[in-house]
């Protein structure tokens, strides 16, 4: 197979495995965001943690696959996305660590204080998560300042300005109403009810903050439409996007619940196409000189080294899909409590 074909293969490839993450686990995030404010007792904090229970360390697979993918097939670009984010990434880990220690702990003693304790490092970690990945996409969006042999020479402050943590508040919204759909579908009576009246307002808050970062990314970032301009059919993507944020209080208003957390997820597949359409070619951009960008061309492995992984993934993925599907039909329904529950 053609050296640049496989190297594109790999990079949607890689997209949609960052895809499959944030859309999984990004309901994960969005429930644990909105853990402390939506239960309102023992019992529905309970019910809360336990919509994700069964499903959050699989949802994660997504996130590890995609770390060793990015390194065998474009090592360079992990070696410096690593490198740049280290305080960032060290800073994310705590915080999937964190949510999984308060999921697994906060049962383990029958305390107010203590499930209190673990009820705030589940909001803080899951917020914390989402915010961060969000932060580290504004930034590889607009540019770093990348030197000779890609070595970052900006430091934990120039990361954070007010393009990104525009991002991350964006990232940690839509993460929030995608969790609030979910919880929707799998709660009743009141909760579900209340999670109703979140959706709402968060779609709202979410509404806003996507118009403010499209201006602020045609702004500040203008590389990030070239390749738009350059393919007009690629046009589609942003409009799809636009349509599917629409339609989510449609389809809410219709009484699909279901239908709404197809369309919130496809609100976040079409970001990150977004996304990859504005960085394309390049996996970092350098704000110092354009010489020094990661770039798929620099970035990548051999021809074998990409042709053997492709096989190997042409026979994986499948592998992966179909635990996922059926470990969502299993815990399929509402969520209730019993003995074995968090």
């Amino acid at each position: 197979m053609n050296y640049e074909l496989l190297t594109f293969i790999w990079f949607v490839l890689l997209g949609v495995l960052l895809t499959g993450y944030a859309i999984l686990d990004g309901f994960d995030l969005g429930v644990g965001i909105l853990h402390p404010f939506i239960a309102k007792d023992d019992r529905e904090r309970r019910l809360v943690m336990n919509s994700i229970g069964p499903l959050w360390d699989g949802n994660e697979v997504w996130l590890v696959t995609f770390g060793g993918a990015l390194f065998a097939a474009f090592p360079v670009a992990y070696a410096t996305v690593f490198s740049s984010f280290y305080t960032a990434f060290f800073l994310l880990l705590t915080c999937l660590i964190g949510r999984a220690v308060s999921l697994e702990f906060r049962s383990k003693v029958h305390t107010p204080a203590w499930r209190k304790f673990w009820d705030i490092g589940f909001f803080l970690s899951s917020f914390t998560a989402a915010f961060l990945l969000g932060v580290a996409g504004g930034n590889v969006m607009a540019g770093m300042e990348l030197g000779p042999k890609y070595l970052y020479e900006g430091n934990l402050l120039s990361q954070i300005y007010w393009y990104p943590l525009l991002v991350g508040c964006l990232t940690a919204s839509l993460f929030a109403l995608h969790g609030a759909i979910y919880l929707y579908l799998k709660t009743e009576h009141e909760l579900q009810a209340r999670a109703r009246r979140f959706i709402t307002k968060l779609f709202y808050l979410f509404a806003g903050l996507y118009v403010v970062v499209s201006f602020a990314t045609f702004l500040h970032v203008p590389h990030a439409t070239e390749n738009i301009a350059n393919y007009p059919i690629l046009w589609i993507v942003p409009v799809l996007n636009a349509l599917a944020v629409l339609n989510i209080p449609r389809a809410m208003h219709l009484g699909k619940p279901g239908y709404a957390f197809f369309t919130s997820s496809m609100v976040i597949a079409a970001f990150a196409t977004l996304f990859s359409v504005a960085i394309f070619p390049n996996f970092m951009l350098s704000t110092l000189d354009p010489a020094y960008s990661v770039t798929l061309e620099n970035a990548r492995s051999s021809r074998g080294t990409l042709q053997t992984m492709l096989i190997i993934a042409v026979i994986g993925m499948p592998c992966v899909l179909s635990y996922t599907v059926i470990i969502y039909w299993i815990f399929r329904g509402k969520t209730k409590l019993d003995s074995n529950s968090y």
